[in-house]
């Protein structure tokens, strides 16, 4: 993330989202937006496009959630929440709906800057896992293609392992393409064959 986030404040109270606003200055340099209205957020987070999402809200409803899970989906952003109180139902439907911090006993001054801090860790922490199992889902299908091409290679032109990949690997080099994408289409070929 930048030096400067860009972060939204979604505080129905005037006063308290002043206050929000003043504690967020004092612990550091923000580019800070006050939304009042929960009415289409999602439309507005997603026109203002902030670094961070930061919700006081004292008893959040479901509306707000799914709202929020719109708004952040496919979690593209951290989103800090702070509530009066909670149960259990609503702090599950918080986190699924893209929460990274979920903060219950309301919104204090001088607890701002650490859990912001806590929730652009979390969220960064969350997103390189989504990276990692993206790529090793990925992985894993190409291999599973790959697997597949060399054992019709190896039955149509009776050769073993080795030599099908081989085989697989000079097309690629021979087409500028990757070993996975010879191998997709070699094996969509045969699909339109049989």
């Amino acid at each position: 993330m930048k030096d400067r986030l860009s972060v939204v404040i979604v505080e129905m109270d005037r006063e308290r989202g002043v206050l929000i606003e003043e504690s967020l200055r004092v612990a550091g340099d923000f580019d800070i937006t006050v939304v009042g209205e929960t009415n289409d957020l999602a439309g507005k987070i997603r026109d203002l496009n902030p670094d961070m999402v930061l919700v006081d809200i004292a008893n959040p409803s479901r509306d707000v959630l799914e709202e929020l899970t719109i708004a952040s989906g496919p979690m593209v952003r951290p989103v800090a929440m702070f509530v009066d109180r909670s149960d259990e139902a609503l702090t599950r439907a918080a986190i699924e709906a893209g929460v990274s911090a979920y903060v219950v006993d309301g919104l204090k001054s001088d607890r701002v800057k650490p859990i912001l801090d806590a929730a652009v860790t979390r969220f960064n922490m969350f997103h390189r896992m989504r990276v990692e199992l993206a790529t090793t889902k990925r992985a894993l299908e190409e291999r599973k293609v790959i697997d597949r091409a060399k054992g019709m290679i190896m039955k149509a032109r009776r050769v073993d392992e080795d030599e099908a990949y081989a085989i697989l690997r000079k097309a690629a080099m021979d087409q500028g393409k990757r070993v996975a994408d010879v191998a997709q289409a070699l094996v969509s070929t045969a699909g339109l064959l049989s």
